[in-house]
């Protein structure tokens, strides 16, 4: 037996089905042609087509899933890469509108501060520069930076990389400041002017409070240069003025009682509570902390307390600084005994001219006189009191009275017919704040303060400056 001719024969042929073909030709017989001399192995070409044995024997039959696979990716594909798309144009490529320094223009809708900077040069704008006392520059770009501000708001350097400038906003670039190099300051003193004219009135005010000005020398600690600054502060006028109080369309007066407190203010206190009537108390510093509740009274009552100095000296013929420890103290003595502010005065005798002004004018607000003088204190009668008032009433009058300082029983007595009197003839009585109040004249405030600001003058000093 040929056993070599019999294992060629048992050789199994791979078998690929009908989705491969041998591209050789078969000879006329149409069948593999025995016995011939076996010659080494051919390279054979295939033929692969779109049909393949799935196992089932139907060579032919198609996979649906596969290509429902590859349609799902596609549309996959499809879909995220214009949902990319759309987010890029909504997030970066977008244009915006935008306002910058008044002009409209577009920017994309990522853009940022330092970007709208960079792409437009800044808008032509620049830091600010170091300079001398003198103003002379020392080095360029080494003052602050330029600033961005958006709806008015300044956006930090620091953060212009990572501010996004909003749609429609109004934007704002403007050149950084210069800075100017260390230096000292020497400060002298401008001594304030004034302006006092209190004549004719019976209500002396403090209309503006003066203040010094500042006059300012530079010496730069870099360069050395020293630059006369001139008045860096201007003063300001000290301005007193006189005015007679009367309310337009009114028909008021103001009840004053001097001298007190004494034993004779609490029936004056009850007299004034049983009519309804409110009056104006000028007390002495050293009896307000004699009678402490009778000034507490006084104010729960609703009547204004102000001050008839400490002791009732005469004014003008003090010293400056006694002037001043007198006024200091009545206002001293009356917070003590009843916690009561004011910057009021009503000076003893009346005594009170332009240098006692000059020389208290940040210690007090006012000083009101009269303008109706009942001269109780000479005692002349209940009667004489009564009439005194009576004869010289009107619109806005000032009446001079005493609750304290000697015998007063004859204002007790007196007083009932005057209020009464004084309300047939359509009189209603009010308190100098009130007064003012009325008049329009004077801004007051509860404690009776006169317009003016604060003293702020400042003296002569040397400082640094970094």
């Amino acid at each position: 037996m040929n056993t070599k001719k019999n294992d060629a024969q048992n050789v199994e042929e791979l078998y690929f089905g009908a989705s491969v073909r041998r591209a050789g030709r078969p000879d006329k017989m149409g069948k593999k042609r025995r016995g011939a001399r076996r010659e080494e192995p051919e390279l054979q070409e295939y033929e692969v087509t779109d049909d393949f044995d799935d196992g089932s024997g139907d060579g032919r039959k198609r996979h649906p899933w596969l290509i429902a696979f590859v349609v799902i990716m596609v549309i996959v594909a499809l879909v995220g890469g214009c949902l990319g798309g759309w987010w890029m144009y909504d997030n970066h490529w977008r244009k915006v509108a935008v306002t910058v320094n008044g002009s409209s223009m577009e920017v994309r809708v990522d853009t940022t501060a330092a970007r709208l900077l960079k792409d437009n040069a800044d808008f032509g704008t620049k830091r600010g520069n170091l300079v001398d006392v003198s103003g002379a520059t020392m080095k360029a770009g080494a003052g602050k930076p330029i600033v961005v501000s958006i709806d008015g708001t300044a956006v930090p350097e620091a953060k212009l990389d990572s501010t996004v400038i909003p749609a429609n906003s109004m934007v704002m670039v403007t050149s950084g400041e210069d800075v100017v190099e260390p230096h000292t300051v020497k400060r002298e003193t401008v001594p304030h002017g004034e302006q006092i004219n209190i004549i004719g009135g019976a209500i002396q005010y403090r209309k503006q409070l003066g203040s010094d000005g500042v006059h300012e020398y530079w010496t730069g600690k870099q360069s050395g240069k020293q630059v006369d600054k001139g008045i860096t502060k201007q003063p300001r006028d000290l301005i007193v003025e006189a005015l007679n109080p009367r309310p337009s369309g009114k028909k008021v007066i103001a009840l004053t009682f001097d001298d007190g407190p004494s034993q004779y203010s609490g029936p004056i206190l009850d007299i004034l509570k049983k009519k309804h009537v409110k009056a104006t108390f000028f007390d002495v510093g050293e009896e307000s902390v004699n009678f402490p509740e009778l000034e507490k009274r006084m104010l729960a009552e609703g009547h204004q307390v102000a001050s008839h100095s400490n002791t009732h000296p005469d004014m003008p013929t003090l010293s400056r600084d006694a002037l001043r420890a007198e006024i200091t103290a009545g206002f001293a003595n009356m917070e003590k005994a009843s916690g009561h502010k004011t910057k009021v005065l009503r000076s003893p005798y009346g005594a009170f001219g332009k240098k006692q002004w000059q020389q208290t004018y940040d210690l007090i607000s006012m000083n009101v006189l009269w303008d109706i003088d009942t001269e109780d204190w000479k005692r002349p009668g209940a009667d004489k009191i009564h009439d005194a008032v009576m004869s010289g009433a009107h619109n806005g009058a000032i009446v001079l009275m005493h609750d304290g300082g000697g015998d007063r029983t004859q204002d007790i007595e007196a007083l009932p017919g005057i209020i009464d009197d004084l309300k047939k003839q359509g009189y209603e009585f009010v308190t100098i704040e009130q007064l003012l109040k009325m008049s329009g004249d004077v801004t007051g405030t509860s404690n009776g303060e006169a317009a003016g600001s604060a003293a702020d003058g400042e003296s002569a000093t040397d400082s640094s400056t970094d």
